[in-house]
């Protein structure tokens, strides 16, 4: 038979590409330890390349040039060596956040103007944002449609804010007159101003020592409003007509009073069933003032007559507050729900909220489905009382203690679920910023807004105007951040006349 005859072939470079080198075989997968020599390898013959030596200048070489071309090649070397991400450093810290990026998205977040970005459309899943299932999977990481509602519930409360201190006074001679609130939220319309009296007084003599304080130590001051959403889409994209109650936190001289009357008596609702809260609370809740009805009476009238007015239509209510507005709002919270037989949904979102209540008024609001969701700052210290400054874990196993007394600080506990941030988290505040700036509201909304998981950093693409955060807070804010301001010529002062529409930006 025929036999055929092995033929070699040779592979040789073509005459057209006679100066590209011999195709070689595949070459078998090289270690990370090889591939790193090879690199060195590769980039000393590269620089090899890059400083030539001239054949007519190598008799006149001397040894300071040598030296030079040495030391250039070892530079070159280091340079060319990217270790930054093997080595973490403080100056490599720093640099990122000098970086031109870096600097163009802080005077982004310095410049910042009212910008209501599209939000998604809750529609039929409505109720899982309002706490149907007490917003399980969806606080760590945190969903991106709740992170919008709770920072659109903060700039209610913000609303409050603006609208207390615009004019502060009450006249305690003459019914209050209907007071404009500025909605950061053009699509709610408000429909009720809440006042709040306190039951007790300054004694005279302080008038006579500090005559100045006026409204400082009124006993009855405007603490919110109620209001409902009026514009069809924004109904359509939330899924229901909205009942918004908005109160700010504590203010007065009186106020203040109040606060630290912190024993626990029973709410008059179920006498007898070990059911608490603090006294301070109860008492700026249920009492009347000369010329203004108590916050409970306000409340509830006001709610069941939208309850009336809207009657047929998918409904909700959501009781947000600060401080001292987030504890009146668990108390509102509780009233509301009982109000009428077929009340709509309600649900709580407090911003640094206190203990109010002791675990059986905790079980109270939970049996009657109320949801809470408190938005925490592990730094701030008035989420913890009333109680004492030991770990909560430590304060649970105290209180499981039957030999603890139910009028004690341990006998407090919160009520609902938890998103805790925190402000060490914000790569623009101080580590160790003061109590006051970890307890402002504005601090919570920038730190919600950039909120990602417990486990993440602070997200790189947070909207929120940092405008307003650098005028309240500058001293908390980073020297490195204030002083890129100023040479970025951003005035923040000028931001002081702005209005509520423009310090209260949607966030994305």
């Amino acid at each position: 038979m025929f036999q055929t005859k092995r033929t070699t072939f040779t592979c040789r470079a073509s005459s057209i590409n006679n100066h590209l080198p011999p195709i070689s075989p595949p070459r078998k997968p090289l270690s990370s330890t090889t591939t790193t020599k090879l690199h060195l390898s590769n980039l000393d013959k590269l620089l090899q390349k890059q400083l030539p030596i001239q054949a007519n200048d190598t008799t006149t070489t001397t040894t300071t040039t040598t030296t030079t071309i040495t030391e250039k090649k070892s530079k070159n070397i280091l340079e060319g060596l990217d270790l930054s991400n093997l080595i973490w450093s403080d100056k490599k810290t720093t640099d990122e956040q000098m970086s031109p990026r870096h600097l163009k998205n802080l005077q982004r977040l310095l410049t910042k103007t009212a910008e209501y970005s599209p939000r998604n459309t809750l529609g039929s899943h409505w109720k899982q944002y309002h706490g149907c299932n007490d917003w399980k999977g969806m606080l760590d990481p945190l969903d991106e449609n709740l992170r919008r509602e709770v920072v659109r519930y903060g700039e209610f409360v913000q609303a409050a804010y603006h609208c207390f201190h615009s004019d502060p006074a009450t006249s305690q001679h003459e019914p209050p007159q209907s007071r404009h609130v500025s909605l950061p939220d053009k699509s709610y319309r408000v429909t009720k101003n809440l006042y709040a009296t306190s039951s007790i007084g300054l004694p005279k003599w302080i008038d006579d020592v500090a005559p100045d304080l006026g409204w400082m130590t009124q006993r009855s001051s405007w603490i919110g409003y109620v209001a409902v959403c009026d514009d069809k889409r924004e109904i359509s994209r939330l899924g229901r007509r909205d009942i918004v109650i908005s109160l700010r936190g504590t203010a007065t001289c009186l106020e203040w009073a109040e606060n630290m009357r912190a024993h626990l008596i029973e709410t008059d609702a179920q006498p007898g069933k070990n059911s608490k809260v603090e006294c301070g609370f109860l008492s700026l809740y249920k009492t009347k003032g000369t010329h203004v009805t108590s916050l409970a009476e306000s409340v509830i009238e006001e709610v069941k007559r939208l309850m009336e007015v809207y009657k047929g239509e998918t409904l909700s209510v959501t009781v947000t507050g600060h401080s001292l507005g987030a504890a009146l709002a668990l108390l509102v919270a509780d009233d509301v729900s009982t109000c009428s037989p077929n009340v709509p949904p309600v649900a709580v979102f407090s911003f640094g909220g206190p203990k109010v209540g002791n675990k059986a008024y905790g079980n109270k609001i939970t049996a009657q489905n109320v949801k809470v969701l408190r938005i925490v700052n592990s730094q701030d210290v008035i989420t913890r009382v009333p109680g004492i400054f030991v770990s909560e874990e430590f304060e649970q196993k105290l209180r499981n203690f039957k030999a603890v007394s139910e009028n004690t600080p341990l006998a407090y506990s919160h009520v609902g679920v938890e998103l805790r941030v925190d402000t060490k988290m914000s790569p623009f505040l101080k580590p160790d910023a003061d109590m006051a700036c970890c307890h402002d509201l504005e601090a919570y909304l920038h730190l919600v807004d950039g909120f990602l998981a417990s486990n993440c950093p602070f997200r790189a693409n947070a909207k929120r105007s940092l405008a307003r955060l650098m005028q309240d807070q500058s001293s908390n804010v980073k020297k490195l951040y204030t002083s890129k301001a100023k040479t970025m010529s951003v005035n923040i002062e000028k931001q002081r006349t702005f209005s509520i529409s423009d310090c209260l930006p949607s966030p994305s």
